[in-house]
């Protein structure tokens, strides 16, 4: 009888090493985790958790088992993280996303955005604007969205805020005064402030209301937009207490315009910058992808150069992200990220992802409920 992967993860089944204390002698013991009941999502040693986004629709929230499955069918891997956006003009939970996910043997990665429709880029605050926030505006939605996290139960990441050190999104510092100072205070940026106010903020409700099982993530861009002191990633961060992980968005050119770059110029000086930040926070790629551009690079050498640099030459990157979307643009042209734009893209994808430290399975543990 074939299980549905579904079933054949309610109860998983793992192998540990134990000393017996009488004759020091290690013996295997089979102990079930039960992933109906409370877990955790452990942070490798070794390895480095794989994951993607699956071009999941305009609101980047229509998740599909079908989508997942046929995307880990191409890659030849399993994807440990599935990563979907929770809009806050949708005003409700993912649930159902987030069973699927889970029940399909993936930690949900939700990319929590203060923004209403139409979901437009390089528009100013809407009415989630950071200011309505602080003042508690929104905090029966807050608390809502985190009683229903707390209900669905099992381990998600959220990422309250993405790439705020662009000037992209309406919780961009550039909108909330950017560089000017707090009270005269010139190690305090007026802009930042007010979206570390609001970070944490909603981190406190989310856990006033117990949604223990959320784990937050600090996702910044790569490189600030402007980049200028004031914008920096560390003038945004909010504090250890208030992150679990650190996460980047790492992208290579996606439009024709752009101009075409090698992992390390992309990844070095701000891998270095987050971390930074915390000494001990594992660092995530929330975001990465390239589009295929063949005047202006080798798209296949640039995921191969990514998957190899991941697990070699930033030891802290413990899991990455892959963006699998295409997008028409408004000059006519595309940005086609998805892994298998070229065959030689696909090729060079499937290759990296088959090496042994690319984790597709989660390390779960127990949690203890005393």
């Amino acid at each position: 009888m074939r299980l549905s992967r579904g079933k054949a993860f309610s109860c998983l089944v793992v192998a540990l090493l134990v000393t017996c204390a009488s004759c020091n002698q290690h013996k295997a013991v089979s102990v079930t985790i039960d992933r109906n009941g409370p877990l955790e999502v452990k942070i490798p040693d070794r390895g480095v958790y794989t994951g993607a986004f699956i071009d999941f629709g305009d609101a980047e929230d229509e998740v599909a088992l079908e989508m997942i499955e046929d995307f880990e069918q191409m890659v030849g891997k399993h994807q440990a993280i599935v990563a979907s956006s929770s809009y806050w003009g949708e005003q409700s939970f993912p649930t159902a996303n987030l069973k699927m996910i889970w029940r399909h043997g993936a930690m949900p990665l939700v990319y929590w955005s203060p923004w209403d429709k139409p979901y437009e880029q390089n528009r100013g605050p809407d009415k989630f604007n950071l200011n309505s926030i602080i003042d508690g505006v929104w905090d029966s939605y807050i608390d809502n969205w985190a009683e229903a996290a707390r209900e669905f139960g099992h381990p998600l990441i959220v990422a309250f805020g993405v790439e705020m050190n662009g000037d992209w999104f309406p919780w961009s510092g550039w909108y909330y005064g950017g560089e000017e100072w707090v009270d005269d205070k010139p190690d305090q940026w007026e802009g930042p402030e007010r979206f570390k106010a609001a970070y944490r903020h909603v981190v406190d409700r989310a856990r006033a209301r117990g949604a223990k099982n959320i784990k937050w993530m600090f996702h910044t861009n790569n490189y600030s937009y402007p980049l200028d002191t004031w914008n920096f990633a560390p003038a945004y961060y909010p504090g250890s207490d208030y992150v679990d992980w650190l996460g980047l968005s790492v992208y290579g050119q996606q439009f024709k315009d752009e101009p075409w770059a090698d992992m390390p110029s992309l990844l070095d000086w701000p891998y270095k910058e987050i971390s930074g930040l915390d000494p001990n926070k594992p660092i995530m790629v929330a975001e990465w992808a390239t589009g295929e551009f063949p005047h202006s690079g080798n798209k296949g050498d640039w995921i191969k150069q990514g998957l190899e640099l991941f697990r070699t030459r930033y030891p802290r990157i413990k899991a990455a992200v892959y963006w699998h979307e295409r997008w028409q643009n408004p000059d006519g042209s595309y940005s086609n990220l998805r892994v298998n734009s070229s065959v030689e893209s696909l090729q060079a994808y499937r290759e990296g992802v088959a090496d042994p430290d690319w984790l597709g399975e989660l390390l779960l543990e127990p949690v203890s409920t005393k």
